[in-house]
């Protein structure tokens, strides 16, 4: 599998939401919206995603899935695909991960998700 260039993420925008619902254990819902596109001149299919969130107290956890939002986005050249999504932590932590694709020529890829933070006020 390879990293490819030119398939894009974006964090646009991260969010403390405390009216979202959020679990007693993990109180501190955040909201957060990426961009993702393509401008690697080859055709990719969003396949899976992995996330990986350390909180300060250094419990990490790992999310894996297929697609993103239940969906399977194809990326033409200059394709591009918005979403928002949240994510609930016990305190403030870090997140980074990556998304899994498959080029029309069916070879694996990969893009990583740039870090950002979950701060908690």
């Amino acid at each position: 599998m390879r990293e490819l260039q030119g398939w894009n993420v974006e964090v646009q925008e991260v969010r403390f939401m405390p009216e979202l619902d959020a679990p007693p254990e993990k109180p501190y819902p955040f909201l957060y919206t990426l961009r993702i596109w393509n401008e690697s001149g080859e055709v990719v299919t969003l396949r899976g995603r992995k996330w990986v969130v350390r909180e300060e107290s250094g419990e990490t956890i790992v999310v894996e899935g297929e697609g993103v939002v239940g969906e399977m986005p194809i990326f033409e050249e200059g394709g591009e695909f918005t979403y928002s999504s949240y994510h609930v932590v016990a305190e403030s932590a870090t997140v980074n991960g990556a998304y899994f694709g498959e080029t029309d020529k069916g070879e694996a890829v990969f893009t990583r998700i740039p870090e950002f933070r979950l701060l908690v006020p």
